[in-house]
């Protein structure tokens, strides 16, 4: 403890069992009273539970946890706000070209740290990984999806259920089934009512 009485330098803190929860021991570094860095959390017999990253007090980076027997359960990724600069600069993408950033936004980050990046969920038998989220800035962008499955959808492509290329070599994927099913039922008919997200009159 330095004068003020804030934490400073390696520490272990023990929790003590309570109201049912089993205790647990962590270790790390208190930087200004507030975690910095890389902190294990152990179970009192000495098996590892988590690793989670510090910036600023609140989770960075990536979170590991751990069953009692050593097989991963989660695996997660957050990213600390300043508090001293809650704010970020983000890409906006056309829609035209999801790879091409057509501006940059500054945005005011709420929360002390968000989730951010892939979340993977492991089987805790297999050790396999069995579901996976992608977030930006505490929103969820993907669930469930593989990393080859997270290309944009062309709205103008074929409606074959198989990606193809055209002219230009640009491949293209086809139509999601629900949009191919609604052009299906509506077909024909002059006047169909749809939100395009227009506002007034």
């Amino acid at each position: 403890m330095d004068m003020k009485g804030m934490k400073q330098g390696r520490w272990v803190v023990e929790k003590p069992p309570l109201r049912g929860e089993k205790g647990y021991e962590e270790q790390g570094v208190f930087i200004n009273d507030k975690k910095e860095g890389q902190w294990q959390q152990f179970t009192l017999d000495g098996d590892l539970l988590s690793i989670e990253n510090y910036r600023w007090g609140n989770k960075n980076g990536r979170s590991i946890y751990y069953t009692a027997f050593g097989q991963p359960l989660r695996e997660e990724s957050w990213k600390a706000v300043n508090p001293d600069n809650p704010y970020d600069t983000i890409d906006i993408f056309g829609l035209d070209d999801p790879n091409r950033v057509i501006r940059k936004e500054v945005i005011k980050l709420d929360g002390h740290t968000l989730r951010h990046g892939i979340w993977k969920f492991f089987d805790p038998d297999l050790g396999t990984i069995v579901k996976t989220e992608q977030y930006r800035h505490d929103k969820l962008v993907v669930a469930g999806l593989a990393e080859d499955e997270l290309a944009p959808i062309d709205i103008k492509g074929s409606n074959t259920k198989t990606a193809v290329s055209d002219t230009t070599g640009k491949k293209t994927v086809a139509k999601p089934q629900a949009v191919l099913d609604y052009e299906k039922k509506n077909a024909g008919k002059k006047k169909i009512k749809v939100r395009d997200g227009r506002t007034g009159y």
